[in-house]
């Protein structure tokens, strides 16, 4: 620790704690703690929304825009929309880390809710495909910001005994905004892609609950004014403190992990929506949008069945544990599904297999990043990891449609070569600390 005043510091640490630590059953913890939860729950999973959305009318939206049926038009530009998005979202959550350890937990998360939902939004009134990828990258930095301030709200105020579970169900979100948006695609698909991305706008209402009744954490006001009296300028820098001697290993392992998962899941969430289009029977193109939604809908009812094991598995035999076991059926499911499947009903059908493991995984982050980084630099830590990890999967989409186009529109041929990503996970999990029984730190 590189701060200079240990006295002062241990006694802000003191009032830091002031969370009920000896609240063990959800039956006792305060209604207050509930609206946050709720809250970050509704920022995470109309985040995933806005996301989804997006990917799940790529193929209509690109070919209204360039006025174009060409596929190999279509998924040039689709990927390179996608990619931006993806690029933006990574620069924004590292960005909005580094914020939401500067100015506060709620307040950035209300500021990043508002921008993805009016980004996306705008994105139904483009007349062309510039305005388009430039709305969509302005939705992205909004989106990649969120998860940060959300879930280092939750980690600094719920009990220490329920933290773990609750972060993994907040991070469960993500699968009702699968879910969500697959239902928005098949209500609104059938007006028009304008109708979908309008929808997408909604969640803006939630800034309201959140700048209204959500407060900043008493552990982060605590320690954020203890840094602030100090002076220290790695402590008042979080994006510096994250690389001292103590946190680099924790940093690049949850970095290197965060891109395996991503990049591989991305590989076949990005493209499985056009994959659906192009499996449709030539009568049935009409219903497109009622099959992508079927699908996506399977994904978010699979991983929500990953995020519940995790809860107890995280708990059971550890963090780095159960992101092997996870990552590893993640490589096997992609593989067999990119590799061994081949009509639609046979795609559909294998989605929640593929959903539990590709998109449930992501439940050990939940619970392992929070517990990798301080009080003072979590959200930046946090942050990094996750959106760095993001930037990478924007490479996905354009080396995918490139390898798409070259294998003559095979879209399971390039996600199957993207599923090795995987591997990377199955081995730099092990450099990592264990950080299962170990409490939350604040320096």
């Amino acid at each position: 620790m590189a701060l200079h005043e240990p006295v002062e510091l241990a006694d802000a640490a003191a009032a830091a704690a002031r969370d009920p630590r000896d609240v063990r059953r959800f039956r006792d913890v305060s209604p207050y703690l509930w609206l946050l939860l709720a809250s970050a729950f509704l920022g995470w999973m109309f985040d995933a929304m806005d996301l989804n959305i997006t990917s799940n009318i790529l193929t209509p939206t690109i070919a209204n825009l360039l006025h174009t049926a060409d596929p190999r038009v279509i998924l040039r530009y689709g990927g390179l929309v996608v990619a931006i998005k993806l690029f933006a979202w990574g620069i924004g959550g590292v960005v909005f880390g580094v914020v939401t350890d500067r100015i506060g937990r709620a307040r950035t998360m209300a500021y990043t809710i508002a921008i993805y939902s009016v980004f996306t939004a705008l994105s139904a009134f483009s007349p062309n495909l510039i305005v388009f990828g430039l709305c969509q990258a302005l939705a992205g930095i909004g989106i990649g910001g969120e998860w940060s301030a959300g879930a280092a709200l939750i980690a600094e105020t719920w009990p220490e005994r329920l933290r773990p579970r609750v972060m993994q169900f907040m991070q469960m979100a993500f699968a009702f905004g699968l879910i969500l948006a697959g239902w928005i695609t098949g209500v609104f698909g059938a007006f028009g892609w304008r109708w979908v991305l309008i929808a997408g706008g909604a969640p803006v209402l939630i800034t309201i609950l959140v700048r209204v009744y959500v407060k900043e954490p008493e552990r982060w006001v605590a320690v954020h004014a203890a840094v602030e009296k100090t002076g220290d300028r790695l402590e008042k820098n979080p994006f510096a403190r994250i690389f001292a001697p103590d946190l680099r290993r924790s940093t690049i392992v949850g970095t290197l992990a965060g891109i395996a998962m991503m990049v591989g899941s991305w590989g076949g969430l990005t493209w499985i929506p056009s994959w659906v289009h192009q499996l449709l029977p030539a009568e049935l193109a009409p219903r497109t949008s009622s099959y992508v939604s079927t699908a996506m809908m399977l994904v978010g009812v699979g991983s929500i069945l990953g995020y519940l094991t995790l809860m107890w598995l995280t708990s059971a035999i550890g963090r780095r544990w159960s992101y092997f076991l996870f990552c590893a059926g993640s490589l096997i499911s992609s593989l067999y599904l990119f590799s061994s499947l081949h009509t639609l009903d046979a795609v559909i059908a294998f989605m929640p297999v593929w959903g539990y493991f590709c998109i449930g995984g992501f439940g050990t982050f939940a619970a392992y990043l929070p517990e990798l980084f301080p009080t003072s630099a979590r959200a930046t830590g946090q942050g990094f990891c996750w959106n760095v990890a993001r930037f990478f999967t924007g490479f996905g989409p354009i080396v995918g449609g490139a390898l798409i186009a070259g294998s003559g529109g095979s879209f399971p041929a390039a996600a199957r070569l993207v599923s090795y990503i995987f591997v990377l996970g199955l081995i730099v999990i092990w450099f990592g600390p264990e950080t299962k029984g170990k409490a939350l730190t604040d320096f």
